[in-house]
């Protein structure tokens, strides 16, 4: 990792140079009231304060051999400030002086005008399963020697069946690694301003399932950073921005606070991205706010691609006792099929899934010499489950018991779907954003049919 450089951040800076305004201004209003000496003084001392306070920050922020050089500024121009005073109070000739101060703070403005800055910049994720759409973004800030990158995950909460919060979950211990985690409550966002801040979900409270800590929602958070960015957790796939069928089936997706709140989107494509504007302006039924829309929407591609793209099977580290199921006796290697279930199919057709799960099940364990399965349940199926189909979570946990308990197949809750998709050589199962990944592996995907029982 690249030694990281003591500069500026961007808003102490702006806030350095809006304040060296003000002083400016201060200074030219005296020059304009010279016949109250009173009252000059007392903005010329408030003028002096300022600087002060100019200097203690400076002093706060950058490396001891570049201080010094505004140092020695600041004090010429404290000086100034002082002669300045008393010329005006004995009725001086102050002309001199006051050319020179303005000249000296002309210096100083300048200096810092061209003063590097260095970036702050949070990573809000959380679900550590879904980390992958920000891991290429975050990798890029934390090796770039002129920003500070930091890992929050933030809490949230199951819905119980009224919408009130149920249980907290907070899954800073399951993130690889190389990944370095900061703890929620020991960052002050308020206090700290990062300039960036990166999130994948989008939601706020319009999540029937889940809800992220409210403090967190779009809403609030984006009044603590200069830019919010949102980057979807999932992909939606090839899409004709001009189809307004397609269009209407990500309007859930595109029309959320997350879009709405955010200063920048990036999702996956160009086609993508006309997609979400024409989406929105057909939303706010004004094609004016099309160039808003066109600035704010980047189809820049998502950072879930990066990740299985350049994933490699011999780097992933799979557990002993998924090689006993993935291994032959022969010592050679099965063939592995990722089973994916999703939400969505599980809604739809809720008893009937599960029938189709247990059918499929069956099948995989008669060929279990030569195949491998590897189920991989939607992370929040459980919290959907008791959420929105209580009735279906008895017969539910016992088909999840079974599997595991009968130990022929491989049961994936992990937060590596990566691996998943990495490490098996075919796709089955529901129709969902994993798809559109696996897609670019190259490998065979197959859709499952819950009509279709063998």
């Amino acid at each position: 990792m690249m030694k990281k450089v003591k500069r500026m951040r961007k808003h102490i800076k702006k806030q350095l140079l809006e304040l060296l305004g003000t002083v400016k201004d201060g200074i030219k209003y005296v020059h304009n009231i010279t016949d109250n000496s009173e009252q000059a003084e007392n903005v010329l001392i408030d003028c002096y304060s300022a600087f002060t306070h100019i200097n203690e920050t400076l002093a706060g922020v950058l490396k001891s051999d570049r201080y010094s050089d505004y140092e020695k500024v600041i004090s010429e121009i404290q000086a100034d400030m002082e002669i300045f005073n008393e010329s005006i109070q004995e009725k001086r000739d102050y002309a001199e002086i006051y050319s020179v101060m303005n000249t000296n703070m002309n210096v100083f403005e300048d200096m810092l005008t061209n003063e590097n800055v260095k970036l702050e910049v949070v990573f809000l994720p959380y679900k550590a399963s879904m980390w992958d759409s920000l891991e290429s973004v975050w990798k890029a800030a934390d090796e770039d020697e002129n920003c500070d990158a930091y890992v929050i995950p933030i809490p949230y909460y199951d819905r119980n069946n009224d919408f009130s919060f149920g249980e907290m979950h907070y899954e800073g211990d399951l993130y690889p690694d190389y990944v370095p985690i900061t703890n929620y409550n020991n960052y002050n966002f308020e206090a700290r301003h990062p300039d960036k801040i990166y999130i994948h979900n989008p939601y706020d409270d319009g999540n029937l399932v889940t809800s992220i800590h409210p403090f967190f929602y779009t809403k609030n958070i984006k009044k603590y950073t200069d830019e919010l960015i949102y980057i979807p957790y999932f992909v939606l796939g090839d899409i004709d921005p001009n189809d307004s069928n397609a269009l209407k089936g990500i309007e859930g997706f595109v029309t959320t606070y997350g879009v709405l709140n955010a200063d920048k989107v990036i999702v996956e494509s160009e086609d993508m991205r006309q997609a979400y504007i024409n989406v929105l302006v057909d939303f706010f039924k004004n094609e004016d706010y099309r160039p808003v829309f066109e600035k704010k929407i980047l189809g820049t591609g998502s950072p879930k691609y990066d990740k299985v793209l350049n994933t490699k099977r011999e780097d992933l580290k799979i557990p002993d006792e998924w090689l006993k199921i993935i291994k032959k006796p022969d010592g050679t290697r099965k063939k592995v099929i990722f089973y994916n279930t999703g939400l969505t199919a599980l809604l739809q057709h809720s008893e009937k899934m599960l029938d189709k799960i247990e059918d499929v099940f069956k099948v995989f364990y008669e060929n279990r010499d030569e195949v491998a399965l590897l189920w991989r349940p939607h992370p929040l199926i459980k919290a959907t489950i008791e959420s929105m189909r209580p009735q279906l979570w008895e017969k539910y946990s016992k088909i999840v018991e079974n599997y595991k308990n009968d130990g022929w197949g491989i049961y994936d809750d992990s937060a590596e779907l990566d691996r998943a998709i990495i490490m098996s050589d075919a796709y089955y199962g529901d129709l969902s954003s994993v798809v559109q990944l696996y897609k670019k592996t190259g490998k065979p995907e197959m859709i499952q049919n819950v009509d279709i029982l063998y």
